[in-house]
């Protein structure tokens, strides 16, 4: 089955919608398809708390969040970049309240936020329900905008490429429904690719099942570079519930002040930090681990039970409804917490413009490494890069679809097959799954060695290797489409981390622990087998 588009958006998170809206705007009668996995509210974006940093206050600046951004990564950002990002955060935000986003506001003014890491109250949210609202109000301009189509419940397996005039060309994607089990080339002459995280590698993780790495498992396959996927961010605070899925628990909190104790009561960040709970994340979530690993015990305490109940409930709406349907009311008792897998700071190699090493192939968002987070990512500057990086490369790639000619049918340099048998080895996925996901929680977590990251690399290359035989000879599902990135993707973060000899940002290795300017101020790139170099600039 065949499908031609203008433009094809492969996620439905803050970047994708935004590029989709915009492009479907930008270039009159192009037709978009928006891909997603399940149904188009499932995304990183949807569960994001906290908000977006960004100056609009008379007493921040921006050479402050500029400098607070650089500080958190550990001299790894590329400050141009950085800077680009930081000074258009507050068109950005007057780009979504034009769209529809209602941030909160206190007396006419955006009500702003302190979280780790930061100097000023400089977080723009709607209560610590963010990116639900973001959500909602870009889904709606897209489900308003005749042109923009939505396929739901269906998965991209790999991207389409081609040689076109010496240039290695993106033509699209093949995709797999989920429910009528059909597969699908998607052809267009733009691609973008906004798939999220990479969270599901690990067994503990904040992120929505969907975070699965795949659209930097396509890319890495189809031709393009991967960087710096060492620095992987564990959220110092997730709700810690043995029997529940991990539920995070925002900066925001101890942005309002909420302090970290351990089982005996002690507030412990004093012993850390200066900033104590004000500390970057990855210096928390290392004091946590420190803790636990001294105590033994399965998690710490976030408590600020001694502030007002009406402002925490008002405040922390979503937070304290779902911690009491949990059985912690946080108005009157601590909550217990522990270090979660979280954001990815590396990605697919790109400019600022989401252009990467393949021509037509764009990404935006947590798949991408323009360089913004560096070692280590400031809190709520997630979001704040993901729609500023979607609004530039609309318009770069729109000029893209406007100067070049599209051929009918690409000649596509492979094609996917699956078999007919139906065979019930389900055991075999969730068992490699299993296994996969504790392997990198216990190797290729917050302190790693050199001797841990080689076994799990021996280990993850043979479960790899195995998942790929079962792929081919299997019907097709989202268990072992996703499973297969899932191994792809622990393979590049073990092999980043095996090239860092040092300890930097959220790479912390023991073999290593300290950080080597001289050797270590690099970015570590990997180029996959058929990386090709056909002419073009590639992106830096």
């Amino acid at each position: 089955m065949e499908s031609r588009y203008d433009f094809i958006v492969i996620g439905s998170g803050i970047a994708g919608l935004f590029f989709a809206q915009k492009v479907a705007n930008l270039v009159p009668g192009a037709k978009v398809a928006v891909i997603t996995k399940k149904g188009e509210t499932e995304s990183n974006t949807n569960y994001a708390q906290g908000g977006i940093a960004t100056v609009m206050s008379g007493v921040d600046s921006f050479d402050s969040h500029i400098e607070d951004t650089l500080k958190s990564g550990a001299g790894l950002c590329k400050r141009k970049i950085v800077e680009e990002i930081v000074k258009n955060g507050p068109k950005v935000i007057q780009k979504l309240v034009d769209i529809g986003v209602r941030f909160t506001k206190e007396k006419g003014e955006f009500d702003l936020g302190r979280e780790g890491g930061h100097s000023s109250k400089r977080v723009v949210h709607a209560g610590d329900l963010t990116g639900r609202e973001i959500e909602r109000a870009l889904l709606n301009a897209c489900r308003k905008n005749k042109n923009v189509d939505i396929f739901r419940n269906t998965i991209a397996l790999d991207l389409i490429t081609y040689n076109h005039n010496g240039h290695w060309r993106c033509g699209g994607a093949y995709t797999f429904s989920r429910h009528k089990r059909i597969f699908r080339s998607f052809y267009a002459p733009v691609t973008m690719l906004a798939t999220g995280g990479v969270g599901q590698v690990y067994y503990n993780t904040t992120n929505p099942d969907i975070a699965t790495g795949d659209g930097i498992a396509m890319a890495y396959r189809a031709g393009a570079r991967i960087a710096n996927l060492e620095f992987i961010q564990f959220h110092p605070t997730a709700l810690y519930d043995p029997d529940g899925k991990a539920f995070l628990i925002s900066e925001a909190v101890r942005g309002e002040g909420a302090i970290l104790i351990n089982l005996a009561g002690e507030q412990f960040m004093k012993k850390y930090h200066p900033q104590k709970e004000l500390a970057a994340r990855d210096i928390v979530a290392r004091a946590i681990d420190s803790e636990l690993k001294e105590s033994g015990d399965n998690c710490v305490y976030l408590d600020i039970s001694h502030k007002k109940a009406s402002f925490v409930k008002k405040r922390f709406t979503n937070i304290y409804k779902e911690c009491l349907k949990r059985g912690f009311d946080i108005t009157k008792e601590p909550i217990p917490v522990v270090p979660s897998a979280h954001y990815n700071c590396g990605g697919i190699v790109s400019d600022l413009y989401g252009q990467t090493d393949i021509e037509g192939m764009y990404v935006c968002g947590e798949s991408a490494f323009t360089g913004m987070h560096g070692a280590n990512r400031l809190a709520s500057n997630s979001l704040l890069e993901a729609v500023v990086m979607s609004d530039y490369s609309t318009n770069v790639a729109a000029e893209f679809f406007r100067k070049n000619s599209f051929p009918e049918t690409p000649k596509a340099d492979k094609w996917l097959h699956s078999s007919i048998v139906r065979r019930k080895d389900k055991i075999v996925i969730s068992h490699d799954k299993f296994e996969l996901r504790k392997l990198m929680s216990d190797f290729m977590g917050i302190v790693r060695t050199s001797s841990r990251l080689e076994m799990a690399h021996n280990h993850v290359k043979l479960i790899a290797k195995e998942i790929d035989s079962f792929y081919l000879s299997h019907p097709s599902s989202y268990d072992i489409i996703e499973l297969r990135n899932i191994a792809l993707v622990a393979n590049l973060i073990i092999r980043c981390a095996l090239r860092r000899k040092e300890s930097r940002g959220l790479h912390y290795i023991i073999d290593y622990p300290n950080t080597d300017d001289k050797k270590g101020r690099h970015n570590t790139i990997i180029k996959p087998p058929n990386y090709k170099h056909l002419g073009r600039k590639n992106a830096r």
